[in-house]
């Protein structure tokens, strides 16, 4: 496993924490990496995170990361 792939699994198991300030920061931790592959958790907490800022933090990275997937794709 990479050092990139650690971190993604970092990040994303942190997407549990009780804090919202824990979970904003990893999903903007996830954005930064580029984490394709984290697209269907953030889906997932915009849905169902009862933070605010939690959600609309998932909100801007799916966006970010799904206009990577397609620019990939092209």
């Amino acid at each position: 496993m990479s050092t990139t792939e650690r971190l993604i699994a970092y990040h994303l198991a942190r997407l549990k924490d009780k804090n919202p300030q824990v979970r904003i920061a990893s999903i903007r931790e996830l954005a930064l990496l580029e984490a394709l592959n984290a697209y269907g958790a953030l889906e997932a907490i915009y849905h169902t995170d009862p933070d605010p800022a939690v959600r609309k933090a998932a909100q801007e990275a799916g966006r970010a990361l799904f206009r990577k997937k397609n620019a990939i794709e092209r």
